[in-house]
């Protein structure tokens, strides 16, 4: 199942597949946000942004606009 990392809940966990944007699509590569890369959900904030998320061995925190730009397949 395919779904924006924006929508997943802390503790869920999921395969990054592409990014919706092209824009963004540099900065988030740059942060170790790549294809097939694990990323886990971490945290999110009282108001829903920023969201804090694991991946490639390290914490990073991500606005929700750009949350809403990577999307997952989560992991069963």
């Amino acid at each position: 199942m395919i779904v924006k990392l924006s929508e997943l809940k802390p503790g869920q966990e999921g395969t990054i597949k592409e990014f919706n944007s092209h824009d963004i699509f540099l900065k988030l590569m740059e942060m170790g946000c790549v294809p097939g890369e694990k990323i886990l959900m971490e945290q999110i904030a009282p108001l829903g942004d920023p969201v804090s998320v694991q991946v490639a061995g390290y914490h990073l925190s991500l606005r929700l606009n750009e949350a809403d730009q990577i999307l997952i397949e989560l992991n069963n």
